[in-house]
């Protein structure tokens, strides 16, 4: 199959890589960036196609899918124009910049009836699975609390990118564009998140508009009560976690490994120590985490299947954001919408 990449930041080498490493295989058919000069040189770097125009994209019958890595605010015209056009999209977080843009995403490629999937790489994990299969077994029994921890560092040169880190041009911070991950994992986990009391500030470490730090009470569809700390000032910075309470069990996911103390003593690990981009380097994680998502929306394809990660999913993503961006302005507690 042939995909096209519409983007070409910092993210755009990791999916040239996935897609280079495919099976069974892809190939990078070309690449659209913000400028004629940018992509003109990443397609020569690349030994690839550089399109004109999104709308010379949008018209080339090769294409299969197109992976859109765009910044949020870049979204809804490209989307239009891809749907308009019968391609299948697999996009970066998040799908836009908030609940409404984003839904209006998701409803447009309804209505066109092309597939439309979400990068959320942290759910194809090997500890991420292994704790939802023990999850959906009842090894933990009822869920009680959840924590989830994203302890980050990015430095000042990081949002000193052109408008990095504002509403306009990513919807929020730390929330939207780091712990989106970490959220959206806990509910593919667990089930939706239902009312939230949350604090979204921005610390004397950072420069920017919207907040580097956010903490959140919250509670789960399924009757748990939860915490949530996010923030890119935790110098050096640390991997992202998951803990998860149960009745007969606890479970702690971190730096790809997950370990499950049963109440009986007993422990099982599962996976392997890896980075996740917490520190300095955002791009320090390898790339099979995209290959393998790449990989399965190619797959949907050619089978005519649902996308793995739908995007209607990641949603829900969108929505608690949502409520903890109104909840952190009223100081009040807010359900979640959607």
């Amino acid at each position: 199959m042939r995909v096209a990449l519409i983007g070409l930041g910092m993210v755009a080498d990791t999916h040239v890589a996935a897609i280079r490493d495919a099976s069974p295989q892809l190939t990078l058919h070309g690449v659209l960036g913000r400028t004629q000069d940018s992509t003109q040189a990443y397609a020569q770097k690349h030994a690839t196609r550089g399109y004109a125009s999104l709308d010379d994209l949008a018209g080339d019958s090769d294409v299969d899918f197109v992976i859109l890595a765009t910044p949020p605010d870049a979204r809804l015209p490209v989307v239009q124009t891809l749907a308009a056009a019968g391609k299948p999209i697999l996009m970066e977080k998040p799908i836009e910049r908030d609940l409404a843009t984003a839904t209006q995403i998701v409803a447009l490629c309804e209505q066109a009836k092309i597939p439309l999937g979400v990068v959320f790489q942290h759910r194809v994990r090997q500890a991420s699975v292994a704790l939802k299969e023990a999850i959906e077994a009842g090894d933990l029994g009822t869920i009680a609390t959840v924590d989830l921890r994203v302890p980050w560092w990015r430095d000042q040169r990081y949002y000193d990118a052109p408008r990095r880190g504002t509403y306009a041009r990513d919807g929020g911070g730390v929330m939207i564009s780091q712990a989106i991950h970490t959220l959206d994992l806990a509910m593919w986990l667990l089930g939706p998140i239902t009312s939230v009391q949350a604090m979204m500030r921005k610390t004397p470490l950072h420069s920017m508009e919207a907040e580097d730090w956010a903490g959140a009470l919250f509670e789960m569809q399924n009757g748990a009560i939860g915490t949530m700390m996010a923030t890119t000032a935790a110098y050096p910075g640390g991997a992202e976690t998951i803990t998860v309470q149960g009745t007969r069990a606890s479970a702690h996911l971190g730096s790809g490994v997950l370990t499950l103390s049963r109440l009986d003593g007993t422990t099982e690990v599962f996976g392997a120590t890896t980075s996740t981009g917490g520190g300095a380097d955002p791009m320090a994680f390898t790339h099979a985490w995209h290959q393998s998502v790449i990989e399965d929306f190619a797959r949907a394809i050619a089978n005519s299947t649902p996308s793995p990660i739908p995007a209607a999913e990641a949603l829900r993503t969108h929505a608690v954001i949502d409520a903890m961006q109104t909840a952190s302005r009223t100081a009040h507690r807010e359900k979640v919408h959607l």
